[in-house]
């Protein structure tokens, strides 16, 4: 079945409503049978809804998560949601979390269920603000440590803190000296930071050339820049509206192997 930018973005709302709810069976149920969520990126992924069902028992019902949404770009089955989110862990220790979404969605059957989302923020960031709550944070890591190893198990919990390792800081620095060279259309720039096999596509599968690329960038000014994994994350303001650049990267050296531009082309602030 076609899937319209309407039913793409109908589908993804499921999950954001069901977490306000607090209703496990819904937000499951937004899900593929066999969806997965990586959360956030880098950790290890979570498929299909025996899996689903206890990512949502250890990281969304024991808490309250709001949206802040700022942009929604759609590009033919994909949504990415710029957002910020919101978390109460406990009584007096809520946290804002930067963040970058994205969500395939497919058919199954005679609906439009996400396949796939990820979410690209920063653990390590997340943790530092955890712990500047002090004492206070004590009760909620306890509570979220008892929820690892009840749900995810030993394993499961070691899966997560995977989230832990990636770029770092001075891979992220580097990446906004990436960003400034492309926005300048700056050519040799850009051929030093690309790998010879690097994949640069216009959101998930369609093809751009590094002239393309520039040309896309030219002018554009960066806003919130995000290393989650092995990937990089950054919003671009410029004369077309608001896109999305997600890198897939390798370090020592830092090498950028897959670029992905997300551009709705219909302007969707939403």
């Amino acid at each position: 079945m076609a899937i319209s930018p309407a039913d793409a973005l109908t589908a993804v709302e499921r999950s954001p409503t069901a977490v306000a709810a607090h209703d496990r069976a819904a937000w499951v149920g937004a899900f593929t049978p066999d969806g997965v969520v990586e959360d956030p990126v880098g950790s290890a992924p979570h498929r299909g809804t025996t899996a689903l069902t206890r990512f949502y028992d250890t990281f969304i019902g024991p808490r309250r998560i709001v949206f802040h949404r700022d942009v929604d770009l759609v590009v033919d089955t994909t949504v990415i949601r710029d957002l910020e989110l919101e978390v109460t862990m406990t009584a007096g220790v809520t946290m804002r979390i930067p963040a970058y979404l994205r969500y395939q969605v497919a058919a199954d059957g005679a609906e439009v269920k996400i396949a796939e989302m990820a979410a690209y923020w920063e653990l390590p960031a997340m943790i530092g603000q955890f712990l500047r709550s002090g004492v206070r944070a004590v009760p909620a890591g306890l509570q979220l440590g008892r929820g690892l190893l009840t749900n995810q198990g030993a394993l499961g919990t070691l899966g997560f803190l995977n989230g832990l390792r990636g770029v770092g800081p001075q891979a992220k620095r580097r990446f906004g000296d990436f960003l400034s060279a492309v926005r300048a259309g700056d050519e040799l720039g850009l051929r030093r930071w690309l790998g010879g096999d690097i994949h640069i596509t216009a959101g998930e599968h369609t093809p751009m050339s590094r002239a393309e690329l520039l040309d896309r960038l030219a002018g554009t000014r960066p806003r919130k820049l995000i290393a989650s994994g092995y990937h990089l994350a950054a919003g671009l303001d410029g004369p077309d509206g608001r896109a999305v650049l997600i890198a897939d990267v390798t370090v020592k050296p830092l090498v950028i192997r897959r670029l992905r531009y997300y551009r709705d082309t219909g302007g969707a602030d939403r």
